[in-house]
């Protein structure tokens, strides 16, 4: 081989091992160069659910899922007959409380305080005879005309009668006085009883009428119309959109950066654009949760941290599920 041919062949090796140097830099590059970690989440809404203290079936519903709705919107009518039914009874024995109450409190009545008086006046009668028969016997006694026998027997007939006086007149005043203190306490609270039975009822009958308590939008309606519902049953879900915060796994080696009351950028892919969103908590999720070893001998364990940050200002459109993009 010619020197020329040798000369040759040098060129070549080391043109060759140049670019695998080349290539070799360059792998490199493009490694440390790598993309950011990128951890996805997702947007939350808070939510309250609708349901009634009271069984019964579902006789209308005035909204339907995607309305919006204000505080105080009627959102189902609930048919139950069993309320009114209760209502009647509790109506009923507020009246008879009521009338129990008034009668201890007027006393016996009118024809009740004229007989016991008509009866106290004919003891007064038989008193007043019996009492002159009394004297009378006592004066021929004292004469020794009227035997000792005598004179105690018109004696007795004379207390007796005097006794008979005394109660008709207990009757007479208890008829006037009318019931005593204490009964017409007992009245009166069976009265406050009743009442309370009845606002009870009315608080029951309040829940056949199913208002919005906060405004939000109607996401799921559960029954339908004609359904029963049970107490406590779930009629509809109700998203408060005005709270909305995102939702982040983050590793715990990703935190340097994440604290509560930093503010993180997110892109958001379905607007492609990105907002400011601001960390309010930061919790472990547990050994439960998602970890990754360091090291394949496994000397130590990375915790996954629930991350949630809320808008810092308010992006049009946003709605729950959407997904968010934050960088590493």
């Amino acid at each position: 081989m010619s020197a020329k041919s040798q000369h040759k062949n040098i060129l070549l090796a080391i043109a060759g091992f140049g670019i695998v140097v080349a290539i070799v830099a360059l792998i490199g590059i493009l490694a440390l160069d790598r993309d950011p970690d990128v951890i996805q989440g997702q947007v939350e809404v808070e939510e309250y659910r609708v349901s009634s203290k009271v069984p019964g079936r579902i006789l209308e519903l005035r909204v339907k899922e995607g309305d919006f709705v204000k505080a105080g919107d009627t959102l189902a009518i609930l048919d139950a007959p069993e309320v009114r039914a209760k209502m009647e009874q509790a109506q009923s024995a507020e009246e008879a409380a009521s009338a129990m109450e008034m009668m201890a409190r007027n006393g016996a009545r009118k024809e009740q305080v004229q007989g016991a008086y008509q009866l106290l006046q004919q003891a007064k009668a038989g008193l007043e005879i019996a009492e002159k028969s009394y004297q009378r016997v006592q004066r021929l006694f004292d004469e020794g005309v009227m035997s000792e026998q005598k004179r105690d027997e018109a004696y007795a007939q004379y207390k007796a009668l005097e006794a008979q006086m005394l109660a008709a007149k207990s009757q007479y005043d208890m008829a006037v006085n009318g019931a005593r203190q204490e009964e017409r306490q007992a009245a009166a609270a069976q009265v406050g009883r009743a009442r309370g039975a009845i606002q009870e009822v009315n608080s029951y009958i309040g829940e056949t009428v199913q208002v919005a308590q906060m405004a939000g939008e109607v996401t799921d309606v559960f029954p339908k119309v004609g359904e029963l519902v049970g107490t406590g049953s779930p009629i509809m879900s109700i998203a408060i959109m005005d709270d909305m915060w995102g939702t982040f796994n983050v590793r715990e080696d990703f935190l340097a950066d994440i604290k509560i009351g930093s503010e993180i950028n997110v892109f958001v892919p379905a607007f492609n654009k990105e907002m400011k969103m601001k960390v309010y908590y930061l919790k472990d999720q547990g050994s439960y949760a998602v970890w990754k070893a360091t090291k394949a001998s496994g000397q130590y364990d990375l915790k996954t941290f629930e991350v949630k940050a809320r808008p810092v200002d308010a992006l049009e459109g946003l709605r729950p599920g959407m997904s968010l993009i934050l960088k590493h």
